[in-house]
Formats: C-alpha cells, structure tokens, sequence
C-alpha cells in the first residue's frame, strides 16, 4: 500500500530528523549537557592508555612497587569515574526523551482527530497505530543513544588518532589508512538499509491492521469459519516481513563483520611494525604498550558506527513516516470567520439559541432551518470527471419540521447527511443552518448545533453514561436520564453497575438494538437545535421501535431534524418526504402524497414492482 514512499529518498536521513528540533528545543540543555558528560567519560577512556605507558616506562622498568600500586590507584580512579560519568548521562536524558515521545505521540493523537474524514478513509488503522508506537518508540531510542554517540564516538576517535600520532605517527599512520574504504562502506550501507527499513516499518503497519481487523471482527470470522484464512493471511504477512528483517540484519551483519574486520587487521599490522620498533630500540615498550591500549580503545567507537547509523536510518524513516500524517491537512478552520450581517453574537447561534443548542427566550427572526443550496459532492478518491455522488441538491428543512429522506441503497442518503456536520466538505454549492452557511461557522459550534446518530453505532471502551454524555458536554444525571428515556433504553438499569457500566470495546458486549438506543439517546441528550438521524431505528424489535418512535415524536417537536428512513413506520415520523434517487432530488412530498404519485417511492415503501431500478450513484 505504501510502497510509492520507499522511492521517494531524495530526502536524506539528516533533513528527515532535523524535523524533530521544535521537539527537542525544550530539552536541548539536558541533551546537550548529557553530550558533553558522555564526551568527558569517554575521553577519561584516553587516559587510561597514558597511565599504563607511565606505569611500564617509570615504576615497572624501575622496579618501584609503590609506584605500580599509585598507577593501579588511578586507573581504578579513572575507570569509576568514567562509568560514574556515563550513568549520570543516562539520568540526564531518561525523564526529557520519555517527554518528547509524550508530547509527539498526543500531537499525532490530538492531529488525528482534526484530519477530515476522507483521510481516515483512505489510510489502514494499522498503519496509524503504528506511527503513534512503534516509530516513536525508534525516534526515542535515537534520541537517547545514536544521537548522542554518532557525536560522542566521533569526538573519541578524533581525540584518539591526535594521542595515536603524538605517540608514534608513523604507527598513527598506519591506523589512518583505513578510513576512506570505511566511509564508502557506510555510505553505501546507509542508502541500502534505508530502503529495507522503510519497508519493514511498513509491514509492520499493514500487520497490525490484519491484527486489529481479525480481533474487531472475531465474530465473524468465527461466525463463517475463516480463522484459517485469517491465520493464512496473517502468517503470509508475518513471513513478507520476516523476510526483510533477514535482510536488516544480513546487511547489518556484514557492515558490522567488515567494520571489525578492517580495523583488527589493521591494529595487528601496527603490533608487527611497533614490536620491530621497540626491538630495534626506536620505540620504548611503554609507548606500544599506551599505543595499542588507546587503538584497542578506539575499536567500540569504530565497530559501533554501522550499528549506530542502522539505528539513526530506522529513527529516519520512522520520522517520515510521522510526519506524513503530520503533513496532511486539518480540516478547514473557520473559527476567525466573520458572522454575516444580522447574525448573532458570539455564544448565540443564528436561531437566537445558546451555543449549547438551548433555546433562548427568542427565536430570530430570520431562521430558515437547514437548507440545502445546489450542493454537489464525489468523494476525494473518486477519478476525475467521474459522475458526482450529489448532483445539485437544493432542499429545505423548514425550521420544526422533520424531514425524512428516502431512496434505493447507493442513492447518497448517507453522504448527505454527513455533509450537514461537515465530515465531509461539498464540492459545489452551500449548506445553512438558519441562514448561516455551515462553512463559515467554527466547527466546535457547528457540532453542537448538531447532533447526529449514525447506521452504524460505535460506541467506546467506556461506561454507558460517557458514552452517552459525549453528546453533550456538561449534561447532568437529569439530561442522561431523559435521553435513555427518549431511547426506550431501560435495559441500562438492569446492567451491573447501571449507567457506570462499562460496555467494553465498540460496545461489543451489548446487542445491536441495545447500541444503536445508546447512540440515539447519545444524539438527543443535548437538546440539539438539528438533529440528523441515518436510520437510527434498523436494529430494533418492532415493540421496542414503537415505544422509541412516540418517544421521538416528543423530541422531534422541538427540533429541526433530517431523518434517513428504510421503513415506512420511520417515514410516519416525518412531516415530509424526500425522494433521493441517482443523487439528485427526485420528489418531495408527504408520504401518501408520494405513494400515490410516485412510483419509485411507492417501490421502496411496498416492494411493489414499478419497474424502477435502483439509484446507481454511490
């Protein structure tokens, strides 16, 4: 799915994490201080070598006990300091990256829910929840390790090779020249292991969502007995990215083996000429010995690059990967859109009621209800020039009233009424509510003007009254009461712990009827001013939708409601009917006037044959 990203590497490792700095500011001094400590204990390393070469030229070659014992001291001296030093850089950072992976992780969270709804159509929700986890979890681990030793380990192998060459340069010579081949060595490692990471973090994604999907849907794949394709798909999944894994580590296995090859080869052709040296008197036994002690020192910091740059490529590519869903678009802010004359101030909407949605004491005088304007509307993934789900839609819901839209299935009921919270966004034409085009108001106040129930309840991993109460921000026990009322929802108080009952994942532990009641009375708690129902009632018992219907009416009174119905009770509720066909409005009536005169309709409400065909569009 996402294999078009592997080609894009134009951007290199470092622009790619440079993008985490507005991150990293805030913790920059700790970083930074944590660095410098790192680089101090490694160079304390440096020393070590310098001693032992006091220790063989003066106090061994002297025969002076006292001064092996005094050397002895200083090395035990050196070496708890130095690991002193490197447990105190490990304090240092713990706590600020721990913060950063919060802070990023809330920011995708936070970003995630401002995107629109085509975006969540279009992307696996593997592939997001492996953006919020495992890549954060790499961006981490490079700020706390790579990051630090790429700096600390190239500072050590700098301050290495002036003590080698001040030592002996002809042997520091030696050591030198190895270090072009490994630098195209790495260069061409870097280029390779970015590709095969990049895909593995992929896979990673698109496992997860086969995993989310067989765990959601466990119903049904025990239902139809699919575990064994499920597990077939699963375990091909599971073998494409054990396959590349192999790859990361093949490739890391030999850049590690020609890294700690070169090097030992190198030190052993040093030891031959720096033995002849000291044989022929050029060289005392003290400087080879200090010469081979600061080159075995420096192998860590020369064999750790390959590991170092696997780690900071996989915090590369797992940044891109965050910052493709931090790149893309929030929905349109019209928080800072002017009211158009003769709207209300702020905390009023334009039909004189609270930003709540309650009534106020008068109504304005100018309220239309919600009014459809020549709108046209096809999904962002539909091919260009394709026929428009909607095709110029003028429709009004005259204040009160409650309009039931009907048509076959794929007519575009749906899609229009998520056109009225702006889930998604109209191509053409406009949507007012009272007047006021819906694409000018601040969207915090758009919903909470109105209030929805979707075909589809979800509910959350929640007790029944959140779920419920998140209808209405700031709704009391009295208001819960009455929307479970309203919903015919008196099972709740036979459950466990009555309202604080938890529901569990999607709800999945109640019955469809018994979600889709929450998910209305979740709709209504609010007293919203409009109200927008997609069949809210296809998964009740015939009783139990009487009972809910004589409660609707009471609710519908008060409120302007566009109403998805499939079934002619729902239609009873209506003042009015809309006949949606092929995306376009096809007849507007009341029902009996449309059964008589229409034979689509009367098609749809009987089953009578008409020899009408269902509606194409989407």
């Amino acid at each position: 799915m996402f294999e078009k990203h592997l080609a894009a590497k134009d951007r290199s490792a470092v622009r790619s994490l440079l993008r985490l700095w507005p991150y990293v500011r805030p913790v920059r001094t700790r970083l930074f201080g944590a660095a410098f400590v790192a680089v101090v204990a490694s160079c304390l390393g440096l020393v070590i070598p310098l001693v032992l070469k006091w220790i063989v030229d003066g106090p061994v070659a002297e025969a002076d006990p006292g001064g092996v014992w005094l050397g002895a001291l200083a090395l035990l001296l050196l070496g708890l300091l130095e690991a002193g030093l490197f447990g105190f850089r490990r304090w240092l950072v713990a706590r600020p990256l721990a913060g950063v992976e919060a802070a990023m992780r809330a920011d995708l969270y936070r970003h995630l829910q401002r995107l629109p709804v085509a975006f969540h159509d279009r992307w696996a929700s593997g592939q997001l929840l492996s953006r919020g986890t495992t890549d954060l979890m790499l961006v981490r681990m490079f700020l706390a390790f790579p990051l630090t030793f790429l700096l600390v380990n190239g500072t050590t192998i700098l301050v290495g090779f002036i003590i080698l060459l001040g030592q002996q340069w002809s042997l520091g010579l030696v050591l030198l020249a190895p270090i072009v081949p490994l630098v195209v060595l790495c260069s061409l490692f870097e280029s390779r292991y970015a590709i095969v990471a990049r895909r593995a973090q992929d896979q990673v994604g698109d496992l997860t969502t086969v995993v989310e999907e067989s765990v959601l849907g466990i119903r049904i794949i025990k239902g139809f007995g699919r575990h064994r394709s499920q597990a077939l798909a699963f375990r091909e999944l599971s073998r494409r990215l054990r396959g590349t894994e192999i790859g990361k580590a093949r490739l890391l296995a030999g850049i590690w083996a020609l890294i700690t090859t070169i090097p030992e080869v190198v030190i052993g052709a040093a030891l031959v000429l720096g033995t002849v040296q000291v044989a022929d008197g050029e060289l005392s036994t003290g400087t080879l010995v200090a010469f081979l002690s600061t080159a075995l020192a420096l192998r860590w910091p020369v064999e750790s690059i390959g590991f170092l740059l696997a780690m900071s490529q996989e915090a590369a590519t797992a940044t891109e990967r965050y910052f493709e869903v931090m790149d893309a678009r929030e929905e349109p802010d019209t928080s800072g859109a002017a009211p158009a004359s003769g709207q209300p101030a702020s905390g009023e909407t334009a039909s004189g009621r609270t930003a709540s949605g309650r009534a106020a004491p008068e109504e304005a005088a100018s309220a239309d209800g919600m009014r459809f304007e020549g709108v046209t509307f096809r999904y962002p993934d539909a091919a260009e020039g394709s026929v428009p789900v909607l095709a110029r839609i003028d429709l009004q819901v005259r204040p009160g009233e409650t309009l039931a839209l009907v048509g076959g299935t794929g007519s575009g009921k749906t899609t229009l009424t998520a056109l009225v919270p702006r889930l998604h966004e109209v191509n053409g034409g406009r949507i007012t509510l009272d007047g006021e085009d819906i694409a000018a108001m601040p969207r915090e106040r758009l919903r909470e003007l109105v209030s929805v129930a979707f075909e589809e309840p979800t509910l959350f991993s929640a007790s029944v009254g959140e779920n419920v109460l998140m209808g209405a921000e700031g709704a009391d026990e009295v208001e819960l009461e009455r929307a479970l009322d309203i919903a015919q929802a008196g099972f709740v108080a036979g459950l466990p712990q009555g309202a604080a009952t938890q529901v569990g994942e999607q709800g999945l532990s109640l019955s469809g009827g018994q979600r889709q009641r929450l998910a209305l009375a979740r709709a209504v708690v609010g007293r919203p001013r409009f109200l927008v129902l997609d069949d809210p009632l296809s998964a009740l018992d015939v009783h139990t939708e009487a009972l809910v219907e004589a409660a609707l009416r009471r609710v519908l009174r008060d409120t302007t409601a566009l109403v998805v119905a499939h079934r002619p009770s729902t239609v009873m509720l209506a003042d009015r009917v809309a006949l949606l066909s092929q995306g376009r409005i096809a007849a507007i009536g009341t029902h009996q006037e449309l059964l008589r005169t229409n034979a689509e309709y009367a098609w749809l409400m009987s089953g009578a044959d008409a020899g009408v065909t269902e509606g194409s569009a989407r």
